[in-house]
């Protein structure tokens, strides 16, 4: 996902990118959304478009439009690192606001991660501005709280389903953003604060032939069928489980930026991607451990 945003990042505005990829996304997930609402016997009411719609505000419009900026301002690599540390984060939230507990290793890993994410930050400057690091926290932040809220939604309705809502409502409402960064006053305050990159948003520059390819594949594989697996994943096996694709991302994603984007692997940025994978396997390995051993008996 870093790697294919970052390479159309110049073409489009980040907040149109967000908006555009997340809807098409849940119009392609629309119709097994449909099917896995059928197959749980649920229908959307007021209340679970509501549902969605926080969801929606979490994820699209908060946590993914400060991942896009992300992108805009550090280094692919970088970025796919710092997010991936956000099932140790998923942990501490479901702790404060569901009362799961934390277990000594998940404490562990908890620290692990701050540690790596402090390397990171500290030693990689060359990686990405303090503009880039700072949203790709609170990415990471809000991700987390969507996790954390769309877990119990996974069991009513479905992980398609949790996913195409809060795919459509969070594109409705970024949308109603665009079309209030047009307003004259709105505008020109945004302007006056530095926040241009948030006026006059367009939702057409950008489009053409030799692009539409690997947006669609932004669109739809990325997005739609990316984020439909993994809360698929978190369905029909456990939370702790699915998240170990955010174990593989920090190896993967960096060999990827440096073979398509030229991306250097700063020493830094490979000191910090040891400490938050070493924190990943701390956290998740007894679990599984534990799991298997409860199926043995």
């Amino acid at each position: 996902m870093e790697v294919a945003l970052k390479a159309v990042s110049g073409l489009f505005n980040p907040v149109q990118l967000t908006c555009t990829r997340f809807f098409i996304g849940g119009l392609f997930l629309l119709p097994f959304a449909v099917r896995s609402l059928k197959s749980h016997g649920k229908r959307i009411t007021v209340r679970t478009a509501g549902y969605f719609a926080l969801l929606g505000l979490y994820n699209v419009v908060l946590s993914m439009m400060f991942y896009q900026l992300s992108v805009v301002h550090a280094n692919a690599s970088a970025v796919a690192v710092l997010f991936s540390s956000n099932p140790v984060f998923v942990l501490l939230f479901a702790f404060l606001f569901i009362h799961e507990p934390v277990r000594k290793h998940e404490a562990a890993a908890l620290l692990l991660d701050v540690a790596g994410i402090a390397v990171i930050v500290t030693g990689a400057r060359s990686a990405g501005t303090p503009a880039g690091f700072l949203y790709a926290g609170l990415s990471v932040i809000f991700f987390a709280l969507y996790s954390v809220s769309g877990k119990k939604g996974c069991s009513l309705y479905g992980g398609t389903a949790v996913t195409c809502g809060s795919f459509l409502f969070g594109s409705v409402e970024l949308l109603l953003l665009i079309a209030i960064s047009h307003i004259g006053p709105v505008s020109d305050m945004l302007k006056n604060a530095g926040l241009s990159v948030f006026a006059d948003i367009s939702l057409l520059q950008g489009y053409t032939p030799s692009v539409i390819p690997i947006f669609l594949y932004i669109c739809i594989a990325v997005t739609g069928g990316g984020f439909a697996a993994y809360f698929m994943a978190m369905e029909y096996t456990s939370p702790s489980l699915a998240s170990l694709v955010f174990f593989i991302k920090p190896v993967l994603a960096p060999v990827l930026a440096l073979l398509i984007l030229h991306e250097n692997i700063a020493p830094a940025m490979l000191w910090g991607i040891i400490i938050i994978a070493a924190g990943s396997l701390v956290s998740f390995v007894p679990t599984i451990i534990g799991q298997r051993r409860v199926k043995q008996v």
